[in-house]
């Protein structure tokens, strides 16, 4: 164990300077809180996953799904996916988390069970669009519950696990359509692809029913019985010295908090083009292989688009330990988005070598590390509200289900595959915007500072944490200039100085 304990202090998962009490609550917190929120969100990308491989697999020639229907098959989904996720993460800070998540995972489970006995592309779109409806209160409240628990030092690493959920699950569920297609392919007169359907339902309700035992909802309403009473105050009085926020309840004040923040609006946009702009590591990367049948095979097009999974999960590792170290988001960011406007730029030359395509593609998947950091960021950014924060999440994460809903079918139909000459442009030109508008948050949290607002501080003084000097440092001129390092050391004085 002392082994162990030592890895985790080097690579500052459990930071040497935490004391035993604190780092055994943090075991506890990752255990329960992350382990359950990544178990949901796989199953999640399971049956997400599941109809890129079918479609390759027999399921476009069984039902007919040629032309753009695959894309009007997934903006299906995306739509029911849309419609609830902001009620539902208003709600979910209302409701008992250990409940409210799994019953939407039980019978998002059932309606991909029901995928796999379709007979026609009309159902299908019926199946996909409830199968997104019920899905919707998944990434979105574990992304909210995960980013309720752990201080800024912790948020990268840890939504780095989380993050790396969505490529693994695609992963798998790529090696569970190759079993499916060359083992069970005719058994109980069912195709393969109906099988892969099937396994993803009996992979996903078991899984559910560990959050009604283990879920521990957010730390202020913590009735979870793996918890002590002690823990459960530290876990509340920790955050509150990194200037998380205690709740501050659900009524009409609650639309003012929100959408008279200029940060929402900010992350909308800035977040959004992050997570689009890799787009083609996906299914123009599987398009691209199906359409040279004599060079990849079903199994061989699995296998191959694992690989750009494979660098997502390695990079969001990387990028989600770099900012911890760095203590900031947008540097990692930019990287990513450099990479990304590189890549894109290569596809749209098109006129290339395979392994200069290859590498564009699987360079696109790397990309995709960096991007898991909006949710963190947008965190930090809203720590002074939970209500709004869970909120706000959602509402960025609707403006990537909308984009999903319309970009597909006007920049990437299927039948332009595998060209894509105007998604590549669109790709471009969007990388290239993401960049100039990356700055923006820091530019604007600034100027806010120059006013006098600052929201950490508002924290720690609404719960009595009063440091010696921290009046004296913030007034006058210091207060019209504080930066980041400027509000760590405000923290690290009140850490070290207060009672809660």
């Amino acid at each position: 164990m002392r082994i162990v304990d030592r890895f985790t202090e080097i690579i500052d998962w459990y930071p040497k300077a935490m004391s035993k009490e604190e780092r055994h609550l943090v075991y506890k917190i990752d255990w329960l809180v992350l382990s359950f929120s990544c178990i949901s969100y796989f199953t999640k990308n399971l049956d997400v996953s599941a109809l890129s491989n079918a479609y390759v697999s027999g399921m476009k020639e069984d039902l007919n799904l040629y032309g753009n229907r695959l894309n009007y098959a997934t903006s299906m989904y995306f739509v029911g996916y849309a419609i609830f996720q902001i009620p539902s993460n208003i709600v979910l800070t209302r409701l008992p988390a250990e409940y409210y998540l799994p019953a939407f995972e039980v019978m998002w489970g059932l309606f991909t069970l029901g995928t796999a006995f379709i007979k026609n592309y009309n159902q299908l779109l019926v199946m996909r669009f409830f199968v997104g409806f019920t899905a919707t209160a998944c990434w979105v409240g574990n992304a909210h519950i995960v980013n309720s628990w752990y201080t800024r030092q912790e948020l990268g690493k840890r939504n780095a696990i989380y993050g790396c959920v969505s490529p693994v699950g695609a992963m798998f569920a790529g090696y569970l359509q190759s079993a499916a297609y060359t083992n069970l392919s005719g058994n109980g007169g069912l195709a393969g692809w109906r099988w892969l359907f099937i396994i993803c339902t009996i992979i996903t309700i078991p899984c559910a029913l560990i959050g009604v035992f283990f879920c521990p909802n957010v730390p202020d309403r913590n009735r979870s019985r793996w918890f002590t009473e002690r823990e459960k105050q530290i876990a509340v009085d920790r955050l509150l010295k990194d200037g998380f926020a205690k709740t501050r309840g659900v009524d009409r004040s609650l639309f003012k908090r929100i959408l008279g923040n200029w940060r929402v609006y900010v992350f909308f946009v800035v977040g959004n083009l992050f997570w689009m702009t890799p787009y083609p590591s996906g299914l123009p990367y599987t398009l691209w292989l199906a359409s040279m049948p004599s060079k990849y095979s079903v199994p061989m097009i699995n296998n191959l688009s694992t690989i750009a999974n494979a660098g997502t999960i390695v990079s969001t590792m990387v990028c989600g330990f770099y900012s911890d170290w760095r203590q900031n988001r947008w540097e990692t960011m930019l990287y990513g988005g450099i990479l990304i406007l590189v890549c894109n730029i290569v596809l749209l030359v098109w006129n290339v070598s395979d392994g200069a395509k290859f590498f564009a593609f699987i360079g696109l998947g790397v990309a995709n590390g960096p991007t898991n950091l909006i949710v963190p960021w947008l965190a930090e950014y809203m720590s002074h509200d939970l209500e709004a924060r869970s909120a706000s999440i959602a509402i960025v994460n609707v403006g990537w289900v909308v984009i999903n809903c319309v970009v597909p079918l006007v920049a990437w139909p299927t039948a332009s595959a595998p060209r894509y000459l105007g998604g590549y442009i669109w790709s471009v030109i969007m990388s290239v915007l993401e960049i100039i508008l990356l700055p923006l948050p820091m530019i604007l949290e600034r100027q806010e500072r120059k006013k006098g607002i600052n929201y950490t501080r508002m924290v720690l003084e609404e719960n009595g944490i009063v440091a010696a000097g921290l009046e004296e440092k913030t007034k006058g001129v210091d207060d019209q200039s504080l930066d980041e390092s400027d509000v760590k050391d405000e923290k690290e004085v009140a850490v070290n100085t207060i009672a809660v």
